[in-house]
């Protein structure tokens, strides 16, 4: 694949022949779209985080690692998001060299921060329902302990470009920065498939195998009793129903972008247009947008609040109890509120 390089004004993105890699209208097309997931995710994350502040109930233990997701997929919205759409709209990449790795650097860290956080997520509720060391509480210095984590993991990772092991560059139609999937310096290639290994598939492994843990042990618990006429059995559905979006949501949005990046890594003279190059790229951006529904507004402790706060302090009409998340105790046999 020949990738698409910098002018020398370092300002614009141009093909082999000196061709923009998309029209005018397309830049603008690609700008709504970046805009229609940017805008809801800035709202929606934004809110998650103001809500937790002003209300105590919503700053537990088992709500943290939600609430450090909203962080980093507020921090990418703003970053990658709104440089995607102002670049899209001007039909160039207007930060020249600098600004990309600034760019490539702020996008990457907060989005891996956000992966690494799902899987916190999927171990959390493991521990939780699973109970694999004990009746062993879960704490606040357990929260906190696996949020340090996800950041510290994120940057130990996002760091080395800065320093020569790998590098920031222009992805898809020219519009934004991440790692450069195309270099096949032997320092490069090796940083991106540590960085795959790592970043990619460990979060993808931890939150297969603790999902995978925690439905069965529900089925377990369904099949030994059922409370009231099968409160067991509807509680065991409503995680299975969130259990399947979250593993979707996790599909759809990142093993696109980490399946094309192999794809050149192990093939660089597969040919891949920039249009087509830069769908998975905004497939794993629209995660910052629907995050907030799948995993927290879904949660009818944060939907509580956080409704009447964007109606501006009005109540719902109807409480829709159908989506709310539930954590089912095996060893009390209980089913409450995530």
């Amino acid at each position: 694949m020949q990738p698409l390089v910098f002018s020398p004004n370092a300002s614009s993105y141009i093909g082999r022949h000196g061709e923009p890699p998309l029209s005018r209208t397309g830049f603008i097309i690609l700008a709504i779209i970046m805009a229609i997931f940017t805008v809801p995710a800035i709202i929606l994350n934004a809110t998650v985080i103001i809500v937790s502040l002003l209300h105590k109930q919503l700053r537990q233990p088992l709500n943290y690692a939600l609430m450090n997701m909203a962080v980093a997929d507020l921090g990418t919205a703003m970053t990658g998001g709104v440089l995607s759409v102002v670049n899209n709209a001007q039909g160039y990449f207007s930060l020249g060299r600098t600004g990309c790795v600034m760019e490539g650097f702020a996008v990457s860290f907060f989005g891996i921060t956000s992966l690494c956080t799902v899987a916190l997520i999927a171990v959390e509720r493991m521990f939780v329902v699973c109970k694999p060391l004990g009746q062993i509480t879960f704490q606040k210095k357990h929260a906190f302990g696996g949020i340090a984590i996800s950041w510290l993991w994120s940057l130990s990772w996002n760091l080395p470009p800065l320093f020569g092991w790998g590098r920031y560059e222009l992805e898809g139609v020219g519009t934004s920065c991440a790692p450069d999937w195309h270099n096949r310096e032997p320092s490069n290639v090796s940083y991106i498939l540590a960085y795959f290994a790592v970043c990619f598939a460990v979060p993808f492994f931890i939150i297969l195998a603790s999902y995978t843990k925690l439905m069965w042990t529900l089925h377990q618990v369904s099949k030994m009793d059922y409370l009231e006429g099968g409160a067991v059995a509807k509680g065991e559905m409503k995680v299975a129903s969130m259990v399947v979006m979250m593993v979707l949501t996790f599909l759809i949005s990142w093993l696109p972008y980490a399946g094309l990046a192999m794809l050149v890594v192990n093939n660089p003279d597969v040919v891949i247009s920039p249009l087509v190059a830069t769908v998975p790229v905004y497939l794993a951006k629209s995660s910052t947008a629907y995050n907030p529904i799948i995993y927290i507004f879904l949660n009818k402790q944060f939907r509580k609040y956080a409704v009447p706060f964007l109606l501006c302090g009005k109540e719902p009409s109807v409480d829709d109890e159908v989506s709310e998340m539930t954590t089912i105790e095996p060893t009390t046999n209980k089913v409450s509120p995530a």
